[in-house]
């Protein structure tokens, strides 16, 4: 399998197909393995893997291409399959459907596996039924309700899905069928090959069964042979596979009997084998004409006949519904269902006439020119895109998966293993690859910073579950050994190997960092940490009135909120304070109108930070003007942030949010849950109004997978928390900065909650 990175590149990335496979034989198996490898040939680094589905127990010798087997009948292997395709994190999945294909009645089985996809779904309609029974109706609806798209290769097709299934019109697409980019050549060059030379060449291909109608085209040939005794039919390809299994190789002897009574051995011959499509290519490329008697008209599509014109071939065809609709127009003739005597006629004519003959395979093969794998895998990719984006803006819920209401009736209990899992000797490391800590990409300052108030916040509320003053002391002794003295500034990466790679924090980082600190001054009970904490907030603290940014602003007064918790009278943190805040106030009251309440002109991650600090400060500088300013603010972020069905839809990181333009629904990050909650704590605190309250539970919710998708990013059973929210599933990373983000959350929910609670109670006495 291969794995997922940690990149969050919107372009389609990663392919999965689900049908047959060459070298199993059938035209869907083709067609899977042509579209596969024409949407890679695209783009040499997209990743494009086939699951296939079998028809025998030991299935078949695949190429690399096919990552996953599934045997059609054995309904567990959907789920498996499933499972493995998610675990993979394609960007879609696009399905060949054919009823016979899949497992079940109808073959149902498929929507089984749809079902628990998280991937947009693009599905190709091999087959659409005028007429289907009940079954093959119910497995038709279901497609469309699990799709994205439906993509049909004829009109006729599309107008089946609205009138007969009820599909909406914007779901359907039309793509033709694909075939190969060949030459508009002189039949007489390919000819010796086949021991043709000088000699009119008719030919049908494919597999072989009792509907395709070829005894007419023999006993047409007994008529043609009269009017052109050197004329030659070959019919090439194998008996279908289950056709063979089922009844042998009865339809084919009857045909050789046919040919026998007749006495067309030299004028008709059998390739009775799958030919390569090298192979394929110089039958087509000999063809005179190519000849499809089949005898049953419900058929939509037909890679036969869509090769054939695209290799430039006069076709006499019978009038199934592709047929109609590809021929029209002069591209071939058509003829009547089982009528030698027509298909005869239009033999004749055409081989007599030379010149209306390379008319009409020359309007054939004009028409195709758009039909080549090329252009068709790019119609393909651009669809994938279209889907994606769409998703990306209008999620699909996927299934919550093993969740249950209670979870949302009570808060889970404090988990540390995975945060402990992370940290190591030097501190917390950076990223996970799934669940595994992942040292490539090493530390980061901000990460200790949160982690310290993880430990330091969860020492008074649970002292008994861990060593939480061991944890702190590691967090800590980070941030004491990134500080650069002679700069007055942190560090921000540091590699596995203890070498600094960005040896200057941005001023968000530094901030960060100095809130750290100020939770170890304001709550923690152990000496020494406090001790460390003010000597370096007292220096870490110093630049911080320089910064420029509106966030290392927000998170500087906040961390200066927490140090005068302790030390409400520091006259120096108390001006830095007011200098900050009125600043934030002021950028915020200049930038904003009435529809862009921000202090900026784009919304991009940690967002409610900024009406958080206007709010605390203004609260204790005693600035209505600032904390009615962070009302406002946040009282607009809410709305942008609360989905039509009333769950918390935070700001996307793949794009933001940029002033009138489009926000960016996804990724979506736990820090933004997280930010969000305690800005609205703080405000519930302030004002006593349960709105608030119910705002910080909703965000809290996210994380419990009442969210877009309904997926639970945290996991119960480590303490872990996934990474973000993709349009279609999670990221399965569960790193340093989404963990400790939903540790935080927790925390604070005990913390409310508690207060919610004594509120309660007073109002009751």
């Amino acid at each position: 399998m291969n794995l997922p990175g940690n990149s969050n590149d919107s372009k389609i990335e990663r392919i999965a197909f689900i049908g047959n496979y060459l070298p199993r034989q059938c035209g869907i198996a083709t067609f899977t393995t042509d579209l596969c490898e024409s949407v890679a040939a695209l783009n040499p680094d997209r990743v494009c893997y086939s699951v296939a589905m079998n028809d025998r127990v030991e299935g078949y010798a695949y190429p690399s291409r096919v990552q996953l087997e599934i045997e059609a009948n054995q309904r567990d292997q959907y789920d498996m399959a499933a499972d493995y395709i998610n675990l993979s994190q394609p960007s879609v999945v696009c399905v060949q459907h054919e009823y016979g294909i899949f497992g079940g009645s109808a073959g149902r089985h498929i929507l089984y596996l749809l079902r628990q996809l998280r991937a947009p779904i693009v599905t190709t309609l091999h087959t659409v039924l005028k007429e289907p029974y009940e079954e093959q109706l119910q497995v038709m609806q279901g497609l469309d309700d699990l799709s994205d798209r439906l993509v049909v290769m004829s009109k006729r097709a599309g107008e089946f899905l609205r009138e007969v299934y009820g599909v909406a019109e914007h779901k359907i697409k039309l793509i033709h069928h694909g075939i190969p980019d060949v030459s508009f050549v002189d039949p007489n060059f390919y000819k010796h090959k086949f021991q043709v030379e000088g000699r009119p060449l008719l030919l049908s291909f494919g597999l072989i069964g009792p509907g395709k109608g070829l005894e007419y085209g023999i006993d047409a040939m007994a008529q043609v042979v009269k009017e052109c005794p050197n004329a030659h039919y070959i019919i090439l390809g194998a008996t279908h596979p289950s056709i063979r299994r089922d009844h042998g190789e009865e339809y084919r002897q009857t045909l050789l009997r046919n040919v026998r009574e007749r006495e067309l051995s030299n004028n008709v011959s059998f390739v009775n084998r799958f030919v390569t499509l090298e192979e394929l290519n110089e039958y087509l490329g000999a063809a005179d004409i190519y000849v499809t008697p089949y005898l049953n008209v419900a058929q939509i599509t037909s890679g036969t006949l869509a090769y054939a014109m695209g290799a430039g071939k006069a076709v006499v065809s019978t009038p199934y519904w592709y047929a109609e609709e590809m021929l029209a127009e002069g591209r071939g003739r058509l003829v009547p269902f089982r009528d030698a005597d027509a298909i005869a006629g239009e033999l004749i004519e055409l081989l007599r006439n030379e010149t209306e003959r390379h008319t009409v395979r020359r309007r054939a093969y004009q028409f195709c020119r758009n039909m080549v794998w090329s252009k068709v895998a790019q119609e393909y990719v651009d669809l994938f895109e279209e889907v994606r984006i769409e998703g990306s803006r209008n999620p699909k819920p996927v299934r919550p998966l093993g969740l249950v209401e209670e979870r949302f009736d009570s808060l889970p209990e404090i988990n540390i293993r995975h945060l402990a899992a992370l940290t190591d000797s030097t501190g917390i490391l950076q990223h996970a690859y799934f669940s595994v800590p992942d040292p490539r990409h090493g530390y980061s300052t901000d990460d200790q910073a949160r982690a310290l108030i993880v430990a330091t916040k969860a020492a008074r509320q649970q002292p008994e579950m861990t060593d939480w003053g061991g944890l702190a002391s590691k967090y800590l002794a980070f941030l004491v050994y990134a500080f650069d003295d002679e700069s007055g500034r942190f560090g921000n990466f540091m590699s596995y190997q203890r070498t600094w790679t960005k040896p200057v924090a941005t001023e968000d980082v530094h901030a960060r960092a100095v809130w750290g600190l100020a939770h170890v001054m304001a709550f923690s009970a152990d000496r020494g940490h406090c001790a460390t904490a003010a000597h370096l907030m007292d220096r870490a603290i110093v630049p911080v009135v320089h910064f420029t940014s509106p966030r290392a602003w927000a998170f500087a007064i906040l961390a200066i909120q927490t140090y005068l918790r302790k030390y409400p009278g520091a006259t120096t943190y108390r001006k830095e304070r007011e200098i900050l805040a009125n600043r934030l106030l002021e950028q915020t009251l200049e930038n904003s109108s009435d529809d862009w309440l921000w202090p900026e002109n784009s919304l991009t991650y940690a967002n409610a930070r900024i009406p958080h600090a206007l709010i605390e400060a203004g609260q204790w500088i005693k600035s209505s003007k600032m904390v009615d300013t962070g009302l406002r603010v946040l009282e607009w972020l809410d709305q942008l942030q609360t989905s039509d069905r009333g769950h918390f839809t935070p700001i996307g990181s793949n794009g933001w949010y940029k002033r009138d333009g489009t926000r960016a629904r996804f990724d979506q990050q736990p820090i933004e849950a997280y930010v969000f909650l305690e800005a609205c704590i703080a405000v519930y605190r302030l004002t006593g109004e349960k709105k608030w309250f119910d705002a910080a539970r909703r965000a809290f919710d996210w994380f419990l997978g009442k969210n877009d998708l309904g997926l639970v990013l945290y996991d119960y059973s480590s303490g872990a928390c996934y990474d973000g929210l993709h349009q279609d599933r999670l990221n399965e990373n569960q790193g340093a900065e989404s963990t400790i983000c939903w540790l935080l959350s927790l925390l604070s929910m005990y913390e409310i909650q508690d207060e919610a609670n004594v509120r309660a109670e007073e109002k009751r006495q």
